[in-house]
């Protein structure tokens, strides 16, 4: 069995690779096939991933060397590192660690936490239209809003409009109760999780009626152009081909369009005519759209979630 050493002189940086009670190494272990033995400010491997295992450890001692001097990695962190890595993906602490968006009132720093969510948010920042699809949990509605709210702040738009299809287990928008407003919040949720986690309700709710967010069902967009704005769709998995269409068609003079959805999760009565799934296949070869295809590893909820998502893979529903 070969063997090698990682040592690290930083008794604080070494202390946060291995983990509360050096849980970080043996989550290693079990995703790498390589044990890991810690001793004084050194980390001894034993097994056949040494290559590999080594190149982990230097991304995770880079990636905290950025860090705050209190920053503790988290299991998703490590999982995603070790998995990468281990999988031959020449991955760098640049790749994961090169976008920061910082919101002022809540004072919140967000960051992409995998290659995927990083490429996610740099074609938000440069495409007019941003495809992101994949499953539950991967951040495609999350980051969709976080890049939507700093270019609001910065005066890059002037306001933000969250669209999304009202096709939701049989029900539709005349069965629900209320105004239009009312009607359409329901379908909304996610985005609206997002904005409250941002800024505070207050915020949100002075935005909203002062007309800088607005919220419109996906079917209220025909006939308009929407210029100097930042416009989301989505569960775009339950668009029509012609919705989608109509939709895509609405971008005006300095706009950004941000579409998200997940192909396994299709409510309409002809999953195969979906306009996500149809927009992906002709509109591939456009510069100016592009397309960013989340997977399980980048699921960065409760770690339960991406067993799931695999799960339902394995059993053909993907």
């Amino acid at each position: 069995m070969q063997s090698n050493s990682f040592e690290v002189q930083d008794t604080s940086i070494y202390k946060r690779i291995c983990g509360y009670k050096d849980k970080n190494l043996k989550q290693m272990e079990s995703i790498l096939d390589i044990e890991l033995i810690p001793r004084g400010n050194t980390v001894i491997l034993k097994g056949n991933q040494m290559t590999e295992a080594m190149k982990v450890l230097h991304v995770l001692s880079d990636y905290i060397q950025r860090k705050d001097p209190s920053y503790e990695l988290d299991d998703f962190e490590v999982k995603y590192i070790s998995k990468a890595v281990g999988s031959g993906k020449n991955l760098k602490v640049d790749d994961i660690d090169r976008l920061k968006v910082y919101i002022p009132e809540s004072r919140k720093t967000v960051m992409p936490r995998t290659i995927n969510q990083a490429n996610y948010l740099v074609s938000i920042n440069k495409k007019p239209i941003t495809f992101g699809i994949g499953p539950a949990g991967t951040g495609k509605t999350y980051l969709a809003v976080v890049a939507a709210i700093d270019h609001f702040l910065k005066g890059k738009v002037e306001r933000i409009v969250l669209t999304r299809p009202a096709v939701e287990a049989g029900e539709n928008l005349g069965f629900l109760p209320g105004d239009l407003i009312q009607k359409i919040n329901p379908y909304l949720k996610p985005l609206y999780d997002a904005l409250f986690e941002l800024l505070s309700p207050e915020k949100v709710l002075s935005l909203i009626e002062k007309g800088y967010i607005e919220i419109a069902p996906l079917a209220y967009m025909r006939g308009r152009t929407l210029n100097n704005a930042y416009i989301i769709l989505d569960e775009a998995q339950n668009t029509t081909m012609s919705q989608m269409k109509m939709f895509l068609t609405r971008l005006g003079v300095n706009s950004r369009i941000v579409i998200s959805g997940d192909v396994t999760q299709i409510d309409l009565e002809k999953p195969e005519r979906s306009g996500l799934l149809h927009s992906r296949k002709i509109l591939k070869g456009i510069n100016d759209i592009e397309f960013i295809t989340f997977s399980k590893e980048d699921i960065s909820r409760h770690p339960v979630v991406e067993k799931i998502v695999a799960a339902y893979e394995s059993a053909g529903y993907n």
